[in-house]
């Protein structure tokens, strides 16, 4: 069989091959995996949940540099280039370890299908092979239990925020999500919890297979003035005088209280000082996190696509300061809490820049003006074909002293900010 010898060429044969993007069950990667006969003597850390992972895996990542390990770091989804999923010693990795990673897989698979998360988890795992690192850094994609990224042993896995989302997958309660969250515990290793209102399934599934299960605000946690703040574990452990992370938004403590707990549990294995503490948190960086680009007018850039992170997302902008008008670029995918997120982000928007999204699952500006107005949004609506034309319909309508705010996907902000880096050369 002829393959292809370039990026974008294998994942135009993964798009094209596999019509169906989610298909849960480790049998499929497993037996892939055993296939490529892998070995890599790297710690372990999983990284699970619904909202906060992307920021958790950043924070380890920045601690663990700053220190001075070899790291991996597997992420999803991208925002600009799909090497931003593969990470190694903070760098994206070049198109052709890809390349010669998804051949790697193919070869290793024979009749096996794998869906293209799957393909892509296997040859991100390759690449971690091959590097050799200390330490692999794994997002999960969807869930946790059957999601592709469990079928790589973890030494300490981390579940962070869970809320309501990928229902018609997770279950349509948090108990039921939090227990297949809770999948990528292990007997006997290191189980973060960083949820502060932990569904009761996860406790109960850590605790019934003897993870070592840590909870925040019961087993560690943090407290703080506003120049610095401290971390604690009941175990006796302390870090303190720690600078706030530069990742912006109160939710942020949350995530780099679990990122500390985790390392404290890995201690004999992967000692970290506090310089590298303080560093990896003073450098950390993860476009599309209530991410604030310079200049004026002031744009935030954020990928929030349910009722949690747009919760979250609305406390973060009430904190920014004053602003005449706040101008939103909205686009989201039809499969998502529309109304709740909307409702939970309304009183802090004058101008909603309504944007189509591509794809199957993408709605469109119009029905997304339905389930708008559905919940009672009245102001100000305009609609455009895609999230770059609202953005430079927000730009030409906005006042120097104005807020532009693009959320409710990662197409949404994906598209934005590669029109704002376009607009800078």
């Amino acid at each position: 069989m002829h393959f292809p010898d370039s990026l974008s060429g294998w994942l135009e044969l993964l798009e094209s091959r596999h019509t169906v993007q989610i298909q849960l069950g480790l049998d499929r990667v497993s037996r892939v995996r055993d296939a490529l006969d892998l070995r890599n003597d790297a710690v372990v850390i999983t990284v699970g949940g619904t909202n906060g992972k992307g920021s958790t895996c950043a924070m380890l990542e920045a601690i663990l540099l700053a220190a001075g390990y070899r790291v991996g770091c597997y992420t999803s989804p991208h925002l600009l280039r799909y090497n931003e999923r593969v990470r190694i010693d903070g760098r994206e990795v070049d198109d052709q370890v890809l390349v010669d990673a998804f051949r790697a897989v193919e070869e290793a698979r024979g009749e096996t299908p794998l869906t293209y998360f799957e393909h892509g988890t296997l040859a991100a795992w390759w690449a971690f092979c091959r590097a050799p690192l200390d330490v692999a850094i794994l997002e999960v994609g969807l869930g946790g239990r059957l999601d592709a990224v469990n079928a790589i042993e973890p030494d300490c896995a981390i579940v962070t925020g869970i809320a309501m989302d990928h229902m018609d997958w997770l279950g349509d309660t948090r108990e039921k999500i939090g227990f297949e969250k809770a999948g990528i515990y292990r007997a006997g290793r290191p189980a973060i919890c960083s949820d502060p209102m932990v569904p009761a399934t996860l406790v109960e599934h850590a605790r019934g297979i003897g993870a070592d299960l840590k909870l925040v605000g019961e087993d560690f946690g943090f407290s703080g003035d506003r120049t610095q703040w401290t971390w604690w574990s009941k175990g006796g452990a302390r870090r303190g005088g720690l600078a706030y992370p530069a990742l912006r938004g109160a939710n942020q403590l949350l995530n780099a209280s679990a990122v500390l707990m985790a390392l404290e549990t890995l201690r004999q294995r992967i000692p970290v000082s506090m310089q590298a503490v303080r560093q990896g948190l003073m450098l950390v960086e993860l476009p599309g996190r209530f991410q604030v680009l310079p200049g004026r007018p002031s744009v935030v850039l954020d990928v929030a696509h349910n009722p949690q992170a747009a919760g979250v997302l609305s406390e973060n902008l009430s904190n920014m300061g004053f602003f005449p008008e706040t101008w939103a670029v909205l686009g989201m995918l039809s499969d998502k809490d529309v109304e709740g997120v909307v409702r939970l982000i309304q009183d802090r928007v004058d101008h909603w820049m309504l944007v189509s999204l591509p794809g199957a699952r993408g709605l469109s500006a119009e029905g997304l003006e339905q389930r708008l107005r559905s919940v009672g949004v009245r102001g100000n609506i305009q609609r455009f074909e895609s999230p770059a034309e609202g953005y430079a319909a927000a730009r030409k309508s906005a006042g120097e002293g104005d807020r532009i705010v693009a959320f409710g996907s990662f197409l949404t902000v994906a598209d934005v900010l590669a029109a704002v880096r376009a607009a800078r050369h």
